[in-house]
């Protein structure tokens, strides 16, 4: 497990938090992902607009072979890209260097082999196939909903128990097109299959991304909600942070005020803030 650095509940960190609508988003995209058209400096401005005190740019990496963009991701121009931007916003905003890594259990070796290389701040670790099913094709529903989402908790399981990355991406993330299949969605009936999952993740010190995307669908849901994030205080984890995997200026920090307000509903009471890939914990007001 990653050293933490736990900062104290302190006044100024009360007043960070008061001034600032959102402390960070920690999940948002940029051209550097196939599947965005926005350029960095518009997303920043975005932020900056939106009262965000930090973000982290986390660009896909996929080798799955039937991703429509194998390998996309250019990590010498983003770099190049990043630090520009850093300088344009550096007295107004905190940009992160960050990395959303798809079935890194799968591609292990090219994953680690892309963090030694890179000063990235943070990895996402994300699970987008199990097996050969995509879970944003309604494909992989076409069957009892019990079968399909504990299929997905399962290999979710085999993927955290290996680690190796930072934060977990919207921890059940199937309910994007899961909930307009079948019309409904409750974790309590997976909580025997969720809780392993939550276990690796403490085990192997990686945070939950409390991830609003949910909130663009019908499902109209944080990933996770308060439910999963209370099982997960309960058992002793305490790292979390904030994402409205934007793809789209407007998407920049959408719902992150009801993130917060499950994490505290939750018990839980502190956020995570990552540099160089070492984490620490700031109190929220």
């Amino acid at each position: 497990m990653l050293p933490v650095r736990r900062l104290p509940a302190r006044a100024d960190h009360a007043i960070f938090f008061e001034s600032v609508m959102i402390p960070h988003d920690y999940h948002l995209h940029s051209n550097y992902s196939p599947d965005c058209q926005v350029n960095m400096v518009a997303m920043c401005q975005a932020a900056i607009d939106a009262g965000i005190a930090e973000i982290g740019f986390t660009e896909h990496y996929d080798l799955h072979p039937d991703e429509w963009e194998r390998d996309w991701f250019k990590a010498d121009a983003y770099f190049i890209e990043l630090e520009r931007v850093r300088a344009q916003f550096a007295d107004r905003l905190t940009v992160r260097a960050a990395v959303e890594l798809g079935e890194p259990h799968i591609f292990r070796t090219e994953c680690q082999e892309l963090l030694a290389k890179y000063p990235f701040d943070y990895a996402l670790g994300s699970l987008h196939w199990v097996g050969r099913r995509l879970v944003f094709d309604p494909q992989f529903f076409s069957r009892p909903a019990d079968e399909a989402c504990r299929d997905f908790f399962q290999e979710l399981e085999r993927m955290t128990r290996l680690g190796g990355f930072d934060v977990l991406s919207h921890f059940d993330v199937i309910v994007r097109v899961g909930y307009d299949v079948y019309g409904e969605y409750d974790p309590t009936r997976y909580e025997d299959a969720i809780r392993p999952v939550l276990r690796n993740l403490i085990d192997h010190g990686i945070a939950l991304d409390v991830n609003t995307a949910g909130f663009r669908r019908r499902a109209q849901m944080l990933t996770p909600g308060v439910e999963i994030l209370r099982w997960y205080r309960e058992m002793g984890g305490e790292r979390v942070t904030l994402g409205s995997d934007a793809h789209r200026t407007e998407h920049i920090g959408n719902h992150l005020d009801l993130a917060i307000s499950a994490i505290k509903a939750a018990g839980l009471t502190h956020l995570t803030f990552f540099e160089r890939r070492q984490p620490r914990l700031v109190p929220l007001a």
